[in-house]
């Protein structure tokens, strides 16, 4: 049965959950440096995702483990049990939104549309679902069921690298044309901004090209959020080193000021290798918005903080899930400025 035929069923048995967000749901115990405000996800099957995605474990082609995702431990639950914890921790204000992630099967759509209707029976959250490209119906058919968010990773900057990484190239079945229309059908269907794709630094992209792809995504009412690359021992894409810390903090803040409209690509400046040399706003603004620490916080979908998802707790911090303490914005701006 294909993708798109199965809408109706019953509700999955199982579902992974981050170690995290398992924690919070009080489904298993542990101690926790940042708590993640959004409940993460993950649909279960008996096996690995049909795409063979290079840097991710779940790959089909990855000898990684099948309970990570990125460096995240991602344990097994009945469903039933995750649907009451999300309910009490809702009710609590633990949790405030729930992300349901999506690997790519057979019976995924049917299981999304089931675990949203479950969720939404029970309690009242906004929901957001990061899955492959799906048909626009059936996109239609998440938010008629309560889904307020949609996202679809692009995560290269560019169709070279996406076609090596996670296309045809890298024996998937996705494509660059493929995931820019089905962001464009989400817009529609969801509005400007209400559609998320997720965009990994460090695949051989250069800045310019990263904020570049920015720049389009925010041109296409589509609100981009920044990964650093993470090698996963198993995966095609083990060996890569992850990016510069210098070279994120520049793309994080390119990234902020292209959001809030303080600038554009256009008006950015950038070296014969593609460094960012002129983000387009005079320093004392920059210098502003750099010390407001906001830029480098987790960006993503709202009360989304992802906490330790690129990085150790022991740092360095890629992605800070709260507000950067004075002491590491200064070192923050160190890094960008080489100063």
């Amino acid at each position: 049965m294909g993708i798109g035929q199965m809408v109706t069923g019953k509700l999955p048995g199982k579902i992974r959950v981050s170690i995290g967000t398992a924690i919070i749901l009080g489904l298993t115990k542990g101690k926790l440096d940042a708590y993640p405000t959004t409940a993460y996800l993950l649909t279960y099957r008996n096996g690995k995702c049909l795409a063979n995605c290079g840097f991710c474990p779940q790959a089909k082609g990855s000898k990684g483990r099948a309970d990570l995702l990125s460096r995240v431990v991602w344990p097994t639950f009945p469903t039933v049990s995750v649907v009451q914890g999300i309910e009490e921790a809702v009710k609590k204000g633990l949790i405030k939104r729930v992300c349901i992630q999506a690997l790519n099967y057979p019976e995924v759509f049917a299981h999304l549309l089931q675990i949203v209707k479950e969720i939404r029976s029970r309690v009242k959250v906004s929901i957001s679902v990061s899955c492959q490209p799906l048909k626009a119906f059936q996109m239609e058919k998440l938010a008629e069921a309560g889904v307020e968010r949609i996202g679809i990773a692009l995560d290269a900057a560019t169709e070279e690298i996406f076609e090596k990484v996670k296309g045809e190239n890298a024996g998937s079945p996705y494509s660059w044309k493929g995931h820019l229309k089905a962001l464009a059908d989400a817009v529609e269907i969801f509005g400007e901004n209400n559609v998320t794709t997720h965009l990994i630094v460090g695949l051989g992209e250069t800045e310019m090209e990263m904020v570049q792809a920015i720049q389009h995504c925010v041109d296409m009412g589509v609100y981009p959020a920044l990964f650093a690359f993470t090698p996963i021992s198993g995966t095609a894409l083990e060996s890569r080193r992850k990016p510069g810390l210098d070279s994120y903090r520049r793309i994080q803040l390119a990234r902020f000021l292209i959001i809030r409209k303080f600038a554009r690509y256009e008006g950015m400046r950038f070296d014969e290798d593609g460094r960012i040399i002129g983000f387009g706003i005079e320093r004392q603004v920059l210098e502003k918005v750099i010390r407001s620490g906001k830029p480098f916080q987790t960006s993503g979908c709202p009360d989304c903080n992802r906490p330790y998802y690129n990085e150790k707790p022991s740092g360095p911090l890629y992605n800070f899930p709260k507000l950067p303490a004075r002491q590491e914005v200064a070192m923050i701006e160190k890094e960008i400025f080489g100063e």
